[in-house]
């Protein structure tokens, strides 16, 4: 049975719970460039773009395109970007849940023309949390719940592990992110505790773990949190380390890149959705390899609603 031929088939049984996500709706200003720029030189991009982004929108949209029963909690500000965040995700069917009167921030992503992307983000009410926010939603209804590392920076972020604390229920899938070093001891301790699965890509995996080496990574994040770990490894495609067992790998979908912003978003929300319609863990990988590839093959972090590799979930 192929990968398609596994999704529909699930599709026909009863879904499991919905999805909570958790974080940031940003606005990517996307500038594509030949190259990074060095101290006073004066380069010209190729191109600049607008568009949403943020790593928990990304997750909340591909879940969205995938016809998966989602939650997504985010703050939206005001300003230039809070209001172009408030009518874009309404125009994608998103309820806003919480608005507040402070400002939106943004991210400049600087795209080099191998593909490589390099941030510069300005961070706003987009990225902070309160307990109260989860009045109207009861962990207890979700089956699983995405979270990211740039919220647990934040100065909020202790709010945010101890609302996770203190209402147990869905399974945590937690994406440390880049900047993981940067996330207080204390708090990354608490959540690991929680016993999140990861998903990293290699290099997180290596700093997260002091480690080398991808195998070896796996298997200490394994001791410490008692879950899964998946890492992501580009063109390699992904490794997973379940609670039991040896590690495996799952190959990639060739790809041509065109940039790689939203990849490991698009990876993870791929991943919970195909969990959520009753794949296997190992075939969710597979389905979240070929859309991490086709988003690579566009500019910026989204698909099209119209996508061909989309099309068959509704089929």
């Amino acid at each position: 049975m192929n990968l398609k031929e596994n999704l529909k088939f699930n599709n026909n049984q009863k879904r499991k719970a919905p999805i909570l996500v958790i974080g940031s709706t940003c606005v990517d200003l996307i500038i594509n460039v030949d190259h990074l720029p060095v101290t006073e030189e004066d380069i010209r991009p190729v191109s600049q773009t607008m568009a949403l982004g943020g790593c928990a929108f990304n997750v909340a949209n591909i879940l969205r395109q995938t016809d998966a029963d989602v939650t997504f909690v985010c703050p939206v500000g005001s300003g230039l970007y809070g209001d172009y965040v408030g009518k874009k995700l309404t125009e994608k069917g998103f309820p806003i849940h919480v608005k507040l009167p402070d400002e939106n921030g943004c991210c400049y992503c600087l795209v080099e023309a191998g593909g490589e992307r390099t941030f510069m983000s300005i961070h706003g009410v987009e990225y902070s949390f309160r307990k109260e926010w989860m009045n109207p939603f009861h962990a207890t209804d979700y089956g699983m719940a995405y979270i990211c590392g740039l919220e647990l920076e934040e100065p909020t972020g202790g709010e945010l592990v101890s609302w996770l604390e203190e209402n147990r229920g869905p399974e945590i899938y937690f994406a440390p992110g880049p900047r993981v070093l940067r996330i207080p001891e204390e708090r990354m301790n608490r959540l690991l505790a929680l016993s999140p699965v990861l998903h990293i890509n290699e290099t997180e995996g290596c700093l997260m773990s002091g480690c080398t080496d991808v195998m070896s990574a796996a298997r200490c994040l394994r001791d410490r949190t008692g879950n899964t770990v998946i890492i992501t490894r580009g063109s390699d495609g992904a490794c997973c380390l379940e609670p039991e067992g040896e590690p495996y790998f799952v190959p990639a979908t060739p790809a041509t890149v065109v940039d790689t912003i939203g990849a490991g978003d698009a990876h993870i929300g791929t991943l919970l959705s195909g969990l959520q319609k009753g794949m296997d863990l190992r075939s969710a990988i597979q389905w979240a390899n070929e859309i991490a590839a086709a988003v690579v093959s566009v500019r910026g972090a989204s698909l099209p609603d119209d996508s061909p590799v989309l099309r068959f979930v509704s089929e």
